[in-house]
């Protein structure tokens, strides 16, 4: 079904060129896609990402995050880091729910003068002390508590990526919009696109496709949406 989506896109818009420009022109653009908690590589929309990205050149990989359903921020970034091994101007991040703080953390970790070229933040979850939970508030709460009260070192984060954008949807439960918003705005400097009601983005809002997080990335890497 991959494949056969792929080959329609290519028909409909033109792919082939772009794939053909990447590979002549020898860059290695590398995407990775950061699920969250309790979530999975095969979710929603990470396999359909993938094959976009794919068939216009990017080398792409999801990456298991350890102990998705008891999530540690030292393992994830580790977990994360060893994925990318070497990052670059090639390299692009997208994350969802808590993999955008798995990533925010990630690069306030590197050394250096390097730099990725991008990073998307898809309903980023737990940017807000305030972040509602599903179920056992209380018991979830203090699962996260590291997530939700270990500072984001915030600059040295900016300080390795070119540029940043969040997608939120107006009606996600469990992302704060407003605040959300302005916290990526102003600590990141992110563009902010909006989903009409379109949940936490996830699996469980059906959402198979996300062409927002798509064209976000292409744009990033300067190719043709």
């Amino acid at each position: 079904m991959a494949n056969d989506t792929v080959e329609e896109g290519k028909r409909l818009h033109g792919w082939e060129d772009t794939v053909t420009e990447v590979l002549e022109a020898g860059e290695a653009n590398r995407a990775f896609i950061v699920h969250g908690w309790n979530g999975r590589t095969d979710e929603g929309w990470f396999p359909w990402l993938k094959a976009q990205l794919t068939a216009r050149g990017f080398a792409v990989s999801i990456p298991p995050m350890p102990n998705p359903e008891r999530p540690a921020i030292t393992e994830w970034v580790r977990a994360l880091s060893e994925a990318v091994g070497v990052p670059d101007e090639s390299t692009y991040l997208v994350g969802h729910s808590l993999g955008c703080q798995a990533i925010l953390r990630y690069l306030a970790e590197l050394r250096g003068p390097v730099k990725i070229g991008g990073a998307v933040l898809v309903a980023g979850w737990a940017f807000s002390r305030k972040a509602p939970f599903s179920e056992d508030e209380e018991k979830e709460r203090e699962l996260m508590s590291s997530w939700l009260n270990t500072p984001i070192d915030w600059l040295a984060a900016v300080s390795h990526c070119n540029g940043f954008a969040g997608i939120l949807s107006d009606d996600d439960p469990f992302v704060p919009f407003e605040e959300t918003r302005d916290v990526l705005r102003k600590n990141l400097g992110a563009e902010i696109i909006v989903e009409q009601g379109r949940g936490h983005l996830s699996e469980e809002n059906r959402v198979f496709e996300l062409q927002s997080v798509l064209d976000t990335v292409l744009k990033m890497a300067g190719m043709r949406i």
